[in-house]
């Protein structure tokens, strides 16, 4: 019989992810790392799972914590939106952590920061 693991709550996927979520337990691989802004320490980094990869916003400290090719845990994480697109992010009420080496292959086909999202006002 084989053993399924039951995500947590607040536990989710890259797939699942969506605009203006917050509290999302994730662990993911980092693919790569750009440093954006040297001053204010700033990096993006492309990171995934099995069902696809996002865009991750790494600030300060937590530029020094992340290189390619390892595998984060992401604690109470948020999704941003940035000119339409979905961006992960750990703000001061979350926490990264560097896990083991994750086993599963990260899907670079499915990108989910480059779906394009539009805010509509709806009056009622």
């Amino acid at each position: 019989m084989a053993e399924q693991k039951k995500l947590k709550v607040g536990s989710k996927k890259v797939n699942q992810l969506r605009p203006l979520d917050f509290g999302v337990d994730t662990t993911v691989k980092v693919i790569s790392k750009k440093q954006i802004a040297q001053r204010n320490r700033i990096a993006e980094c492309l990171v995934g799972d099995e069902t696809g990869i996002i865009i991750f916003t790494a600030r300060n400290d937590q530029v020094d914590l992340i290189q390619e090719g390892s595998t984060l845990v992401l604690t109470k994480a948020k999704v941003d939106m940035f000119k339409g697109s979905m961006r992960l992010a750990v703000d001061r009420f979350g926490r990264i952590e560097v896990g083991a080496p994750a086993s599963f292959p990260v899907e670079q086909d499915i990108n989910m920061s480059l779906i394009e999202f539009e805010r509509v006002d709806v009056v009622v």
